[in-house]
């Protein structure tokens, strides 16, 4: 988990992931997105590659890197012990428990609602 977000950790590396969101690009792609040099770029894949956030592949003269998220799914899960619920998963809750009242009332006719009469 260090490696990977120690490999996240530079906005270089960030923006490439980004752009390998939507499909393989050949180092020369990616490195046509950043005004740094392409040694610099190949740098950063290197790391990337290392951390296992990027596989690549040798397609003819050309190697194409693909993103691979499996990587970041522990570091998600740990992250994910400092957030609690937000505030919309708890207005669902409360919307889900309204449905549910309002489906039981339906099926009993309401009865849940109305006061009960004392029987002396």
């Amino acid at each position: 988990m260090d490696e990977v977000a120690g490999a996240i950790a530079d906005p270089v590396r960030r923006e490439i992931l980004v752009l390998l969101r939507a499909g393989r690009l050949s180092a020369g792609q990616i490195a046509g997105h950043f005004t740094i040099s392409r040694p610099a770029v190949s740098r950063h894949l290197r790391v990337l590659r290392e951390a296992g956030l990027v596989r690549d592949e040798l397609a003819g003269r050309q190697r194409l890197y693909g993103l691979d998220p499996s990587r970041l799914l522990d570091l998600a899960a740990w992250l994910g012990q400092f957030g609690g619920p937000s505030a919309w998963e708890h207005r669902f809750d409360a919307l889900e428990t309204e449905v549910y009242r309002t489906r039981r009332d339906r099926r009993t006719g309401g009865a849940a609602d109305q006061p009960q009469e004392e029987t002396a």
